[in-house]
Parts: structure tokens; sequence; C-alpha cells
């Protein structure tokens, strides 16, 4: 688990074991089949008004695939699958859907600003840095508007999120913020399990 493959990916995967736990914890707090955004929060044991609570609504938007406000199992274990096996091209697109909250297709500064400002305030040991030391948060999504939006129209779209992300490090680095929501939501897990 976790390893390089000879294309550079991880060969990283949800394990059997892990499904069948993760499914009956499912069942348990969703017995309708389905996860409305107050019971995600619950799941992962985030409080509602707290630090991660802006970043849970913009996971669980971007786990809600068909749009419908809830997220059933299949909606759940796909983007987890999607987080652990897919290509650096597939996790943009899903981190796109993070940033994108209102779902028009592009990233406004006030999004981007948005979900970095939660993903520091949930992470607050993340020091982003670039050249002359630790940025701000205005910081950041100044950088990388600058950096991808090609355009200059104030707004970033799929294809500049991920041109840019892919063209430039930097730009890749401060995305990676919230690329890992894999690793997040099992923190979450193990956090709510031990209280």
């Amino acid at each position: 688990m976790g390893q390089i493959n000879q294309t550079g990916r991880h060969d990283e995967e949800i394990d059997v074991k892990a499904l069948q736990e993760m499914y009956k914890m499912f069942v348990v707090e969703c017995p309708s089949g389905v996860l409305f955004l107050h019971e995600f929060k619950r799941f992962f044991g985030v409080d509602p008004t707290g630090e991660a609570s802006d970043y849970a609504e913009a996971m669980f938007r971007a786990f809600d695939r068909n749009g419908d406000n809830t997220i059933d199992f299949l909606e759940f274990v796909a983007a987890l699958n999607l987080v652990f096996r897919g290509d650096l091209e597939h996790k943009l697109r899903w981190s796109f859907k993070v940033y994108d909250k209102d779902r028009n297709g592009y990233v406004d500064r006030s999004e981007l600003r948005s979900i970095i400002d939660s993903i520091y305030r949930v992470n607050r040991s993340t020091k982003r840095e670039w050249k002359d030391g630790p940025l701000s948060v205005d910081q950041v999504v100044d950088g990388i508007l600058q950096a991808v939006d090609s355009d200059r129209d104030g707004h970033i779209n799929l294809y500049e999120f991920i041109r840019g992300a892919q063209q430039d490090p930097w730009v890749l680095n401060m995305l990676k913020l919230d690329m890992n929501p894999a690793g997040w939501v099992l923190e979450q897990r193990r956090r709510s399990a031990h209280f």
C-alpha cells in the first residue's frame, strides 16, 4: 500500500476489511442509506460551527456527485477510491470541485480564499512558503491567481486550474493543501473514535 509504480502514481487502495468497516459505520450513521451534510459532519466528528466546518462542507459538495445534497455509499466510496487511486489530473479535477463552491464551473477569488482559509485553520501547522518565507492566505490566493488565471478575468476555470497546477510546482504545492481528503477523513475518524 502506498508504493509508487513506474508511472509515478501511488498505488493505494482501500482494502476489503476497511471498506466493510466503513460500510458498517455508514449504515449505523445513516440507516436511510444517504448522508446529509449535518450527518456527514457528525460522522467525521466535525463541530458544525468549528474550524473544520467549511472544509467539511466543501468536501461534502465534492463527494455529492449527482448534486442531490446527499451522499450515498457509492458516492462516498467512489470519491475515496479516486483519492487513493486516481492520477494527478483526476485528483485535480476532484480538487476543483472542492474549490468551486457554487458549482458554476469556475473558481473566483472569494471561493479560493474561503477554501484556503479553511485549510489553514484546520491545519494550523501548515506553513506554505515561497521565496521570502511563510505566506498569508491572501498571499497564497494572489499567487495562485497570478500564476493560473491566464486570461486575467478574475476566475479560474477547470482547464486553467489543471494546467496551472501541472506547470507550476509552487501552484501544485499550494493546491495540494486539500489534495488529501482521504487523510483528512481518516484523521477526523480517528479523533472522533478517541472521544
